[in-house]
This record gives structure tokens, sequence and C-alpha cells, in this order.
């Protein structure tokens, strides 16, 4: 006797038609539970255009334009005359405003409620898995780069205390700028490496000419091309299950100028690291050196490698922004 499977099998082969509404139906199931799923919430959203399932508002408002994705935002508002809209991508809920008035209420009535950083992809990678300060969202490790960056690095005394180098890289600016006055000048290119020097003078001690190296160049290059596409819109944000794929590039891109602003880092990191435990550095000169030596109650590093390097590269990225 032909077990049942085989029997169903055979007649889905044979029959085309047959096939297909078992595969509606079963679909349909689907995306009933899941609809059911997404619909169960005790509060009402905003208005928002009519969504698909499962991708919800992604092919009319993200991939039709892509380049555009602000512009095309306000005008679906404009023609919903809203104030306040929620435009769904995947399981994520975009909420735009335009209100100065509701724009208050989620920046200082609510802002305990929306003060969290976002998840994505970008942050991450950048972040190091979100174990430096800016991109972390609230929580434990949040709480602990914020008494550090509070205390020790932002603080109204460590902004005094390296306020010398701040001078010394503007005075090199300027004699830079009066040596060449003859000269055309190439205003991003300079602005680009007054900034570079500045924070590099603050975190390394370290001083560079304006006519800056290769490594340099590739570096602070790398620099910006992660500003680029920190917190750029990407698809595997909202629809993780694609993250795979990198269907928009970004994920390469972003790992590859990850590789190249740290390379620079993560040497100097170690090497500071290893003059201390050596013994051949007792006096706090910059940054790196504070982040280095800051110890817990028991008199352990309250930092790893780890944490340091990805605070070094986000303090870099933040300043050249």
């Amino acid at each position: 006797m032909m077990k049942i499977p085989n029997l169903l099998l055979m007649v889905i082969s044979n029959n085309t038609t047959l096939f297909f509404i078992i595969l509606t139906i079963f679909i349909s199931i689907i995306l009933k539970k899941w609809n059911t799923s997404v619909r169960n919430y005790n509060k009402p959203f905003p208005p928002g255009p009519k969504s698909w399932p499962i991708i919800g508002c992604l092919p009319q408002i993200f991939l039709k334009n892509k380049h555009a994705l602000i512009n095309r935002i306000h005008r679906i508002m404009e023609e919903m005359n809203t104030e306040i809209a929620c435009i769904r991508v995947g399981n994520y809920h975009v909420i735009p405003v335009t209100s100065p008035e509701l724009a208050c209420e989620f920046l200082k009535s609510q802002d305990s409620v929306f003060s969290s950083r976002p998840i994505c992809m970008s942050a991450n990678l950048i972040s190091n898995n979100y174990i430096a300060s800016v991109f972390l969202p609230i929580g434990d490790q949040w709480m602990k780069m914020r008494r550090i960056l509070a205390s020790h690095v932002l603080s109204p005394t460590t902004f005094q205390w390296l306020s010398c180098k701040r001078d010394e890289e503007a005075d090199n600016l300027l004699r830079f700028v009066y040596n060449n006055q003859c000269i055309s000048i190439n205003l991003r290119k300079v602005t680009r490496c007054y900034c570079g020097n500045v924070i590099r003078n603050m975190i390394f001690s370290k001083k560079s000419s304006f006519g800056s190296t290769i490594e340099e160049e590739e570096q602070v290059d790398a620099l910006f091309t992660l500003l680029e596409y920190l917190h750029s819109f990407g698809v595997s944000d909202y629809l993780p299950w694609l993250s795979v794929f990198d269907l928009d590039g970004h994920k390469a891109i972003i790992k590859k100028a990850y590789a190249k602003a740290t390379k620079y880092i993560d040497i100097e990191v170690d090497k500071r690291i290893q003059i201390w435990k050596d013994g051949n550095k007792t006096l706090e000169e910059d940054i790196l050196d504070v982040l280095i030596m800051l110890k817990d109650t028991n008199g352990n590093p309250l930092m790893n490698v780890k944490e340091i390097k990805a605070q070094v590269l986000v303090s870099i990225l933040i300043f050249n922004y």
C-alpha cells in the first residue's frame, strides 16, 4: 500500500493547478497570522501610507527614491496633510515629525523614552559591537562610558588641560596659510588636515604638517567614508533577514574603511599600553594616557583594550564631524 505522503506528492506533481492552490492557501494563512501579530498593539499609530505585507512601505518609500529619502517622506506627509506620520518598514515603524510642538514632546517632555540610540548595522560596525560611546543604546555599557567621558575626557578640567595642544594646531594653521598666501589653497584638504591634526595631538600627542603623508590621507579618507555611511539607510536595518546579502553594499564599504581607519589607531594604542607596562612613562600627557590609566575601585583597568581602541576611533570621528 502506497503511503499517504508519497501519494500526495504524486498528485501534486501531476496537477500544477492543485499545487498552486495549496501554496496560495499556505501563504494566506502565514500572512493572516503575521498581520494579526503586527497589529496587536495597545496604542494606535499615527496616520501613514498603506503598507504591503511583511515588507511594509519599503517599495514606495525607499526603493523608488533612495537618494531623496527625506524629500520623499515630506511629500507623503504633505499629501496626507499631517505633521506626524507612521511609515512601517518590516517590523519597524519610522515616525517623522515636522511640527515644532510635537518635536518638543519627543525631545523634552518624553525624552527619557526616546533618548536611546538607534540599532543599525553601520553604528554596530563602527563602534565595534556597541562598546564605544555616542552610538551606545542605553544600558550598563552606556552608563559606564558616559561616566568616563563626563568625568575624564569632556570635563572642563580636561578641556583646559589640552588647550595648549589646540592652540598649537591653530598656530600651525595660521602659519601654513600665511606662508602659502600667494598660492591657491585647497580649503577642503586644509580643513581636513587641521581637524585631524588637532584630535591627533589631543589623543596621541602626535604632530603632523599640512603636507600629509599618503598613509595619513588614506586614514582621513577612510574616516570620512565612515561618517558618510554612518546611520545611512540600509535595507537590512529594517529587514534583518536580508543582511547576509548586503544588497546596498554598505557593509562591505564600512568594513573596508574601518580596517584602514583603525590600522594606525591600533598600532598607537598597543604601543602606548606597552610603554606604560614597561614603566617608561609616568606622566599623563593626552587623552589616550587618561583612558589607559583609568582604574576601578579595586585598582583594575576600567577600560579594556578593545574599548579604548573603539572609543579613540569614535572620538576622532565625532571631532571630524
